[in-house]
């Protein structure tokens, strides 16, 4: 029995190299395509994303509840009016502020409502002291590091010291501390 072979190979007409690309190039679409489909349907059981929106008092039928307020001055002009919080709870009124003794005109206010103005002076000496004479100690303590250059133990031991003043100083050479430790004094 004799068997006859085609010579001919190349009867696929792509290569396996090229098939594979292509195969690979169709997973990545189908993926790209389920991730789509999952992104969409989490979105759908999602409500949409809260936004402010502006309700007028008139609507919500609430006071508002700012200093400030718009109303008519004697002539009809619109003008804008203070309400103060303060010499409403004073007076123990309970209607709008900002009106004179007869509850029609605006009433005129300054700055100074009869409270002086109250001054304050921060001192930070003290820390600042505090700090300064750590820094030295730490100097100090690096000088006699490079001075006891043949004995370990006492280098040893200055090193343990040099650590201390340093978390020392770390800890107080900050804002934070400053402000907890500043003396202050009224005018």
């Amino acid at each position: 029995m004799a068997m006859q072979i085609h010579g001919n190979y190349d009867h696929s007409g792509t290569g396996y190299a090229e098939r594979v690309k292509e195969k690979q190039a169709d997973q990545r679409a189908e993926k790209a395509k389920e991730a789509e489909k999952a992104a969409e349907e989490k979105n759908a059981g999602k409500l949409s994303e809260p936004r402010d929106e502006y309700i007028s008092s008139e609507k919500s039928g609430q006071k508002p509840t700012g200093l400030y307020r718009v109303g008519q001055d004697e002539n009809g002009n619109r003008k804008v009016f203070f309400d103060d919080p303060k010499a409403g709870r004073a007076d123990g009124k309970g209607g709008r502020l900002g009106k004179g003794a007869d509850g029609k005109g605006p009433k005129v206010s300054g700055d100074s409502q009869g409270e002086p103005e109250e001054k304050c002076v921060a001192n930070t000496d003290k820390v600042d002291r505090e700090i300064k004479k750590l820094k030295e100690k730490k100097q100090q303590l690096e000088q006699q590091i490079q001075a006891a250059s043949g004995d370990e133990k006492k280098i040893r031991e200055l090193e343990k010291k040099l650590a201390q003043v340093e978390n020392e100083l770390s800890q107080k050479d900050n804002d934070t501390y400053r402000r907890q430790n500043t003396s202050v004094i009224g005018v």
